[in-house]
């Protein structure tokens, strides 16, 4: 198998890892890409981002309100 981040996975596909990558595992090599898209254009005074294991994916909320969501208008 592969180790990534100290943890042992199967040869084959991962379809998500711990940390939130998607990964394809051989005799060769790990390869592994991101299932998350981090985001660069909100309204970064008002606004911070946070990210969420459990979605896999980057909240941008209110910094006096984190319980309320900001519009972000692009992910990278």
């Amino acid at each position: 198998g592969c180790i990534l981040d100290g943890k042992l996975y199967p040869f084959g596909e991962i379809a998500r890892t711990e940390n939130c990558f998607r990964c394809s595992c051989s005799q060769d090599a790990m390869r592994c890409c991101s299932l998350f898209h981090t985001p660069i254009g909100y309204d970064k005074e008002n606004c911070k981002v946070i990210f969420n294991k459990k979605s896999c994916d980057y909240d941008v909320v209110q910094k006096s309100d984190p319980s309320k969501e900001c519009l972000v208008y692009s992910r990278v």
